[in-house]
């Protein structure tokens, strides 16, 4: 489980492609990886990842296909930057909101709009997800827990993005075009479910 509360971005610095399965080495600092041991689950952009080694401070990652296809991971080279949290541990404070590390899909970034105090990033997915975008409900993007803005339609939504924000994430350098890996909000997915399912036997009764 995570919170959807980024460390910080570290560098990918080493990429090794097979069939099927890609392995990148990202260089995190000696604070998170205190503790660390193989086995244990970090957020990658918002994927939840397995270590499977270290090299001191290097900590190394498999992804399969299936998630290559997923999310943006596929599309890293040596030197980009990606968000990073580890997972929580019982007790910890959670600032933003449960997070799987489960990615859904990608959202495209569609629009940009800056001023000195605030950045609003407009995005599209695909559709069939709108129904669990809602105004001022939760939403994971590239890890990062957010707040959903007014604007939900057809897939399209908005978030607002104070500096500090800009400053530890991705979004600090986040350009139109740009493939994010979007999570929805589990709990409520479950709601949205189960009142579905609930309205559709009741019409059959």
């Amino acid at each position: 489980m995570f919170t959807g509360i980024v460390s910080n971005t570290f560098p990918v610095v080493k990429i090794q492609d097979s069939d099927d399965l890609r392995r990148i080495v990202v260089k995190l600092s000696p604070e998170l990886v205190h503790g660390l041991k193989i086995g244990a689950s970090v957020a990658n952009n918002g994927v939840c990842l397995t270590v499977v080694g270290f090299d001191n401070t290097e900590v190394h990652f498999d992804i399969i296909d299936e998630t290559l296809r997923l999310t943006n991971l596929g599309e890293l080279v040596e030197g980009d930057v990606v968000n990073i949290e580890r997972a929580a541990s019982y007790g910890d404070e959670i600032g933003g909101h449960v997070v799987s590390g489960h990615i859904v899909g990608t959202a495209d970034i569609v629009e940009i709009h800056k001023t000195e105090t605030n950045t609003a990033i407009y995005l599209q997915a695909d559709p069939k997800w709108s129904k669990y975008l809602m105004p001022k409900g939760f939403v994971s993007l590239n890890g990062c827990s957010l707040t959903v803005g007014e604007e939900v339609s057809e897939g399209r939504f908005s978030i607002h993005l104070i500096p500090e924000t800009l400053a530890v994430t991705t979004f600090g350098e986040a350009k139109i075009g740009d493939r994010i890996n979007l999570e929805i909000d589990p709990s409520t997915q479950t709601i949205v479910d189960t009142v579905e399912r609930y309205l559709a036997n009741k019409s059959f009764g």
